[in-house]
């Protein structure tokens, strides 16, 4: 009998799209929950907290494989932990990791790094942890999401008149539901380690990708490149979160972007 799928963070941006491949592939799905709630759409919802541990012994009990999905600005590493030792007392046979390009390459080390990057570092000892588990183990480094550019420029914008960006920075956009059918063929084959990168199918500096944003939700404001200081934004501005042999992903920004024009920009 095969056993189930527990999915983290099965309810955000990645995970929703991650959940029904799983289930279409015939797999029992469970994803967990911090409030918990009634099965859906022959889903089951268990009740967990990757933050602070509370619920994973009894949310991984009986799965064979954990797709970690649960991320945030801040924490990932304590994530990990909470949910590789629940999953190792569980007999878990397969962790699937999701993580981000440059993770091994932009350091961290001063406060404004970790003020502006802790999110790589976190991520990064996250990956360690998976690694170091003994549980049997497949990371997929991504480079950032289309619904994340777009959430930080509509942060960016709330600026009267201007909208400041990275001075120098490019970025590889992908399309998140590429991520989720990669990240689910991995969860249904065997354990493979760390995989090839999934970045987006173009490089675009940071200031090009806000005009595009602006034009696309008929805005106007003055795009105003600044530079960032630290070690962290200068690896951010030689590529360091660049993955161009690997840019796989076929769905352009500029696909997202009109897509999401239809709905509310």
């Amino acid at each position: 009998m095969t056993s189930s799928i527990l999915v983290t963070g099965g309810t955000g941006t990645l995970g929703r799209l991650v959940v029904p491949l799983l289930s279409a592939a015939g797999r029992e799905v469970r994803v967990l929950s911090r409030a918990g709630r009634e099965p859906r759409d022959g889903v089951a919802y268990v009740k967990g907290d990757v933050s602070t541990g509370e619920g994973l012994d009894v949310a991984v009990r009986g799965a064979g494989t954990v797709v970690h999905c649960a991320g945030s600005a801040k924490g990932d590493d304590d994530k990990a932990r909470h949910l590789v030792r629940a999953a190792s007392a569980a007999g878990v046979r397969h962790l699937v990791y999701i993580s981000v390009v440059g993770v091994d390459r932009v350091p961290v080390v001063s406060g404004i790094d970790r003020a502006m990057f802790g999110y790589f570092a976190a991520k990064r000892a996250a990956e360690r942890i998976v690694a170091e588990s003994g549980i049997p183990w497949t990371t997929l480094r991504a480079t950032q999401f289309h619904d994340w550019v777009l959430m930080t420029l509509r942060q960016l914008a709330k600026l009267p008149v201007v909208l400041p960006t990275w001075s120098g920075v490019r970025f590889q956009p992908v399309d998140t539901g590429e991520v989720a059918a990669r990240l689910a063929e991995l969860a249904l084959g065997e354990p493979a380690g760390l995989v090839p990168d999934l970045a987006g199918p173009r490089v675009h500096a940071m200031e090009d990708l806000a005009r595009d944003y602006l034009r696309a939700g008929g805005r106007r404001r003055l795009v105003v490149p600044m530079r960032t200081p630290g070690r962290a934004a200068a690896a951010f501005r030689e590529g360091a979160n660049l993955a161009p042999d690997h840019a796989v992903g076929r769905r352009t920004w500029e696909d997202f972007l009109a897509a999401q024009a239809r709905r509310d920009l």
